[in-house]
């Protein structure tokens, strides 16, 4: 079967769907409708946003082991150098975030995750100083550490390095 494609048109109904499928945990739909919508406009910005969120959305269910590869080739679609770093954030933050949901971690692995994520909120923040999201993304990112009680890796200082 071939997919039937939507008018240019129907652009802006389409992605106010794709909102609407998302914001009712359906991100597999709203994934499809923005295929369609990158399909009669590949560099759409408002389409890549929305299906780099809605993959995110994916992670941690099952089919979605390539979710987080896919997401970060749509983020560096993104035109904005500053949407490139923020949704760069997103990804490794829910990355992180799927992780910890997993029954047997590595904790030091999800504190690490959670502070990659915030290092590139940071960048956001200084490409947009008064920026309100990177900011909020950040702190998200501090209480889920708090939380769940996340260290990183303990370094054995006992342990000798070697020579060469």
């Amino acid at each position: 079967m071939n997919l039937k494609a939507i008018e240019a048109s129907g652009i802006p109904h389409a992605l106010d769907k794709a909102e609407r499928y998302r914001l009712l945990n359906d991100p597999a739909q709203a994934e499809s409708i923005c295929r369609d919508v990158l399909a009669v406009d590949a560099k759409h910005q408002l389409a890549l946003r929305t299906l780099i969120l809605a993959l995110t959305d994916q992670f941690g269910s099952t089919g979605a082991a390539g979710a987080a590869r896919e997401a970060r080739v749509h983020v560096a679609e993104l035109a904005d150098e500053y949407e490139r770093v923020y949704y760069t954030g997103i990804v490794f933050e829910r990355e992180t975030r799927a992780y910890l949901e997993r029954k047997h971690i590595v904790r030091s692995a999800a504190y690490e995750g959670f502070r990659h994520a915030m290092e590139w909120y940071e960048r956001a923040e200084q490409l947009r100083p008064h920026d309100t999201d990177a900011v909020l993304r950040w702190n998200s990112c501090v209480r889920a550490i708090e939380r769940e009680r996340l260290e990183p890796e303990a370094r054995d200082s006992s342990a000798e390095l070697p020579l060469e």
